[in-house]
């Protein structure tokens, strides 16, 4: 087997002869394959310093790139030829761009770099045939960004990131009590206000310790398109996140109005500078849905649904749904009016009014809701989708009900957990979560039947950023499981218990060197680097293992 991550369907060699990559290698692109090849072009050739400029589709040695509509949409076939060349197939565009991640890792940690380390080297791959196709049509990543802010760079970074392990959804995390992070013209306040906290926890809740500094940022539209703009380049479709009618303080700080006026004094609530789950929701008023409409409407604009060039999930928006405390509307004598004008049974109810609005209002528009799994307490409409965080069941229930669902069990994928139970281990929080935790893994329930499962989309990793203070403690928490995770969603592998588990981890030994390349500061095999630790800052680990719920 060849040393890819994730792992391909089949394998035909590699033999001993092979294929040199040089300074005369010509590339020629098939109609359709555009996206590819300036990708080799900027990324690989740069990488290598090798021009790969045009030339004829049979020229010797060349790399060729076309589509083949007798294989599966993103699947792709490699083909790597003594005397014939590099040649990628793909059912589609994106197939084979995938095929090119593949050839990039065929030739060595170099082509992660991005300018040449070895000028004038020739890079040869050995001959050999790879077929491959993913698993899943769904496989994400969700950065949060509300708590704390990652600049633009960093954000397509990480698309680069994603890109090299054959994911495909990016779930862009943008609002949430400690943050706004989009810019919305008609209501600068959410920005102007909203993405910025006067302090912040250091550590778990719990932590007697503050940064005392502001922390904030935001993207402004054009940021936005370009982020979008970078995904699509690279077949990824970003799924924006704006938080309602919870986890939305720092827009109510920003515009007091929305909240429950009636309750507390909002004109006193600022962006919440501590961790959990704030008290603090939006006012079920027609102000508040007008408000909201009126953000959706722009992120409409920055989020388009034909943005990727295989866009099958770009027209999905994300709404959270998630963790909305009742206590206020409990006391509200706005909310509590509003119950019994609807008809509704309690406030449990009247959040899924809510989210019923938005859903309704975005299938109007072309568009799907999806939302975290407390968006099935009430019934959704026939289009919306469930991200299963709470364990399987959200994800089991839904899609009985017919919902389409990505599997993102918290006790399984969420990468803020933490990697071992040494005490050296950063600001530990959850259940611990080995590489070989999330390597075995498994999406689909066993409980669904196979019409059921057809309702899984896939399955995503999850990132919260409340106690990652920098990049690099990001990279630590996402790194090296995300390349297991990778290979869960792309790869057709066995049931869990059947996993070569002792194969993966030799291949990891290889793709180490590729994330050094890439300049990821990923947790060692051996623990945490001295600089990586977080001696004395408190986290929330959790004893035992995690259940399986």
């Amino acid at each position: 087997m060849t040393e890819v991550i994730p792992a391909p369907r089949a394998v035909e060699g590699p033999m001993r002869c092979g294929v040199p990559l040089e300074a005369d290698t010509t590339l020629w692109a098939g109609p359709g394959t555009g996206t590819t090849e300036r990708w080799l072009r900027a990324t690989l050739g740069a990488a290598l310093g090798l021009p790969l400029p045009p030339g004829p589709q049979d020229a010797r040695n060349a790399v060729r790139l076309l589509l083949d509509d007798t294989l599966e949409p993103e699947a792709y076939k490699l083909s790597v030829v003594v005397n014939r060349g590099i040649e990628i197939r793909g059912g589609s565009a994106a197939g084979v761009f995938w095929g090119a991640q593949t050839l990039r890792q065929l030739l060595g940690p170099d082509a992660f770099r991005r300018a040449p380390v070895r000028p004038g080297t020739t890079y040869g791959i050995p001959h050999q045939i790879i077929e491959d196709a993913p698993r899943f049509r769904w496989r994400g990543l969700m950065l949060d960004v509300a708590r704390h802010f990652m600049p633009k760079d960093g954000v397509l970074r990480h698309l680069d990131l994603l890109a090299a392990h054959k994911l495909n959804v990016f779930h862009f995390h943008l609002t949430d009590d400690q943050g706004w992070r989009v810019q919305i013209k008609r209501y600068p306040k959410l920005t102007e206000v909203g993405s910025w906290r006067a302090r912040t926890k250091f550590g778990h809740r719990a932590s007697p310790r503050w940064e005392e500094k502001p922390h904030g940022g935001f993207y402004t539209q054009d940021d936005i398109r370009e982020i979008v703009a970078y995904a699509a380049e690279r077949h990824i479709s970003v799924v924006p996140e704006i938080d309602i009618p919870g986890h939305s303080q720092a827009a109510i700080a920003a515009y007091p109005e929305l909240g429950n006026t009636d309750v507390i004094d909002t004109t006193s609530l600022t962006v919440w500078d501590n961790w959990g789950v704030s008290k603090n929701v939006l006012a079920p008023t027609d102000n508040t849905l007008r408000f909201y409409e009126g953000v959706f409407e722009e992120l409409l604009d920055l989020f388009p649904a034909d943005a990727a060039p295989f866009p099958q999930f770009s027209g999905f928006v994300h709404i959270g749904g998630d963790e909305c405390a009742k206590d206020q509307w409990k006391q509200s004598p706005t909310a509590q009016a509003r119950i019994k004008e609807l008809g509704l049974a309690d406030e449990d109810a009247l959040q899924s009014w809510f989210i019923r609005h938005f859903d309704n209002w975005l299938s109007a528009r072309g568009r799907r809701l999806i939302g975290w799994d407390e968006i099935l307490e009430g019934g959704l409409a026939n289009g919306a989708a469930v991200s299963s965080w709470r364990g399987y069941q959200g994800g089991i229930t839904a899609a009985r009900a017919g919902h389409d669902v990505v599997m993102c069990p918290e006790q399984h994928v969420y990468l803020d957990h933490r990697q071992d139970a040494g005490v050296d281990e950063p600001v530990p929080i959850g259940y611990v979560r080995t590489l070989e935790d999330v390597y075995r893994f498994e999406p689909v329930p066993p409980q669904l039947t196979e019409a059921e499962a057809r309702h899984v989309l896939g399955t995503q990793a999850n990132v919260w950023t409340e106690v990652m203070e920098d990049p690099a403690r990001v990279d630590y928490q996402m790194f090296p499981r995300l390349a297991a995770f990778a290979e869960v969603a792309w790869s057709a592998l066995p049931a869990p218990d059947e996993r070569d588990f002792a194969d993966f981890e030799q291949r990891m030994t290889v793709h180490y060197r590729r994330l050094d390349a890439l300049g990821v500061a990923y947790r060692p095999p051996g623990g945490p680097l001295p600089w990586q630790r977080r001696p004395g800052v408190l986290g929330r680990p959790i004893e035992g293992a995690p259940p399986n719920v």
